[in-house]
């Protein structure tokens, strides 16, 4: 039976790059095949990601009315929570099977990112729980610094400089988010998931899933496989801008949530993505001799908001 592979990351916490190589090889060659893996050894501790998941709940326990407060559908910069449905990740099916909570780094209406107008930078929407915010902030930091880790290694793998993706973070867009997937029994139709089969848009994703289980990955032989909960681990993929990025080098790798029958579940992805204003386009190393690149370049920012609009109906609007 397939199943994802795992890595023991510890190695990327040394200073020098030299030491990375080894870790790097095995990521490289993971996200080759598959285009996801396990992550162990991390240095994000049991108790973050305890306080994390507690977060979590607290919001989805709130009152409809509390959340509806911070509706994801009434802000500019698509900040905040989004009800069962909202997001809809496979053409052709119901909305997906899951409440949402979405966040990047917070900025105020007079910061000069917010300024230009962008949906992607600007202030969050935060709930009303006394010390939410000061922890949900302090999250977010330390999940970035754990992507940018994974992006460092794979820029040894690709023979670029370690920084190569990391200098590209002086304005991250990347997102944290807060999943809640109620039980499968509370379908509005028995084709309704948790989230229909879908690649990520953007750079690399690291997922932090309770004990339920659900999630099931397009394996090599296109076969859909659970991405069985590991203890003390992330999931980690990379997304369509990434395969752009490394000419496809890299899979970005469907996937999909199928809801538990009477349980709920809850997960906590941080989308790893660079400033709005890169421009992606296949590494010099990935383009074999004498072949062209297979995709035209893009710039960041605007890819991943044509995602969204494909996804979201009020991002469309």
């Amino acid at each position: 039976m397939e199943g994802l592979p795992l890595v023991d990351i510890g190695a990327l916490a040394a200073a020098d790059p030299a030491e990375w190589a080894g870790v790097a090889q095995e990521i490289d060659l993971a996200l080759r095949q598959w285009g996801f893996l396990y992550i162990v050894n991390h240095g994000v501790s049991e108790a973050q990601m305890a306080e994390a998941f507690g977060l979590a709940k607290a919001l989805f326990a709130l009152p409809l009315e509390r959340k509806q407060a911070i509706d994801i559908r009434a802000s500019r910069w698509h900040h905040g929570w989004g009800g069962i449905g909202v997001e809809q990740l496979e053409d052709g099916m119901p909305g997906d099977l899951k409440e949402s909570f979405d966040m990047g780094r917070h900025l105020g209406l007079d910061h000069p990112l917010t300024q230009r107008g962008l949906m992607v930078y600007g202030p969050n929407q935060y709930p009303d729980i006394p010390g939410w915010r000061e922890a949900v902030d302090a999250h977010y930091e330390v999940m970035l610094n754990l992507g940018l880790r994974m992006l460092g290694a794979v820029a040894v793998a690709l023979d670029l400089p370690p920084d190569f993706f990391s200098s590209r973070f002086k304005n991250t867009v990347s997102v944290l988010r807060f999943l809640h997937y109620p039980p499968a029994d509370e379908r509005s139709s028995e084709d309704q998931l948790g989230a229909g089969a879908h690649s990520d848009y953007g750079c690399m994703t690291l997922l932090a899933q309770d004990a339920i289980g659900g999630l099931q990955v397009l394996s090599p032989s296109d076969e859909w496989i659970s991405a069985t909960p590991v203890p003390g681990s992330f999931v980690v993929n990379i997304g369509d801008m990434m395969a752009l990025w490394t000419n496809d080098r890299y899979r970005a790798t469907k996937h999909r949530v199928l809801n538990a029958e009477t349980s709920d579940r809850y997960s906590i992805p941080f989308f790893v993505e660079p400033d709005y204003d890169t421009p992606v386009e296949a590494i010099p190393s990935c383009v074999p001799a004498g072949e062209a690149p297979r995709y035209q370049p893009v710039m960041s920012g605007e890819y991943l908001m044509s995602r969204f609009a494909a996804t979201y109906a009020h991002v469309n609007a």
